[in-house]
């Protein structure tokens, strides 16, 4: 399935490897405040060390207008890596240019160089061919382990691929087995769970999952779209008006495959001490908005996931930032990880719940990558990916 070289195809002992890594986690008051990503990327470094390798770790954070905005600087990921793992951690205060040049050249092998932001230089999001080349100056063998940032056709993500061997890492490896397999091949049936706020970010992966799985079942935000398509009136509801005919086309192609909410916990006011009530799902009273799912819905859900072989889950299924509203979302996290299915989890929502519902451990795989993740259930091939040595 897995069809490119990874980290164990080449020989990287004493060599200075140059790994892209997704080190795009949230910060506040200079410190990480949610490590998963780096968490995600321990055992490519650690094995890359393991081997006596000098690793020189790059990514982007945020999106910077220059280098001046030093609130996105990687310093911080820096620090809390050390505190990860044992293996001395170092700063380039450039990810190229004699600053970085002259760190990884006295790098030595079993240590780690965090180089700084990639998008602290625009050349980074042109896939410029003079900073790719720079930045393959650096080190031996290139290593992709940024499942979050492949579908970027960047100078960080796929140019550096032309100047050096380029494999991918345990982390990349192991999203496109969990992904690529639920879209090519997967264990039936095949139940996928979209939610979120919007269908427009979702188009293609419904049209594409609709042709795929055996269940589209949908929830969220985008359900009252939806809804509204089907003729109802959803007042002050989160409705896509310019989704509406396409979330029609959806209906239509979808038939008795792709399954709606059949109850609603509506609100009087976009807060969490809100009046409250649960209704049939249908017409919203006129002042009132969707902010959930009701139990007839998980319920509902629960039925079509029992004996369930395979589990794409992605979006919340209401406002779950809302303990009042988030009985709907964790109640579907429940009913996931207890389906005895292999079990994907994409999305920062989607996981932040899962990881907030203490059941991360029983969810087969948790994606790192949103927007990557949703291109590969598209059937998109990604060019971080592609841009990587054959096997």
């Amino acid at each position: 399935m897995f069809n490119k070289k990874t980290i164990r195809n080449v020989d990287v002992r004493n060599k200075r490897v140059l790994v892209r890594v997704d080190f795009n986690v949230p910060l506040a008051e200079g410190k990480v405040t949610d490590d998963t990503r780096i968490q995600a990327a321990l055992p490519t470094i650690k094995y890359l060390l393991e081997q006596n390798a000098a690793v020189i770790l790059c990514s982007h954070l945020g999106r910077p207008k220059s280098a001046a905005d030093l609130e996105y600087s990687m310093r911080p990921t820096a620090e809390h890596l050390q505190s990860l793992i044992s293996a001395p951690v170092f700063f380039a205060e450039d990810c190229i240019g004699p600053k970085a040049e002259q760190a990884a050249r006295t790098l030595q092998p079993g240590q780690v160089l965090v180089l700084e932001n990639t998008r602290f230089h625009p050349e980074e999001k042109s896939n410029d061919p003079g900073m790719a080349k720079q930045l393959a100056e650096l080190a031996d063998v290139y290593v992709n382990d940024a499942f979050g940032s492949a579908h970027r056709a960047h100078a960080s993500t796929t140019g550096v691929a032309d100047y050096l061997p380029a494999v991918a890492g345990f982390l990349m490896e192991k999203e496109i087995v969990y992904l690529g397999q639920a879209v090519a091949d997967p264990k039936r049936p095949f139940i996928a769970i979209m939610g979120g706020a919007k269908i427009s970010d979702k188009i293609d992966v419904i049209r594409n999952l609709l042709m795929k799985a055996d269940k589209v079942l949908i929830g969220g935000g985008m359900a009252n779209t939806f809804f509204k398509a089907k003729g109802f009136q959803m007042a002050d509801s989160l409705v896509e008006e310019e989704a509406l005919e396409t979330a029609a086309e959806l209906l239509a192609m979808g038939g008795e495959k792709l399954v709606l909410p059949v109850d609603m916990v509506v609100a009087d006011a976009f807060d969490n001490d809100a009046g409250k009530q649960t209704l049939p799902a249908g017409n919203v009273p006129t002042g009132w908005r969707v902010l959930d799912v009701g139990p007839a819905t998980l319920e509902a859900f629960g039925a079509q996931l029992s004996g369930a072989g395979t589990i794409v889950w992605n979006g919340p299924m209401g406002v779950f930032e809302f303990p009042a509203f988030a009985k709907g979302t964790f109640g579907l996290a429940e009913l996931v990880a207890d389906s005895g299915a292999t079990t994907i989890v994409g999305g920062g929502d989607s996981a932040a719940a899962v990881n907030q519902s203490g059941l991360a451990d029983k969810i087969s795989h948790i994606s790192t990558g949103g927007g990557a993740s949703l291109e590969m259930l598209e059937g998109k091939l990604l060019p971080g990916l592609a841009a990587l040595n054959d096997a």
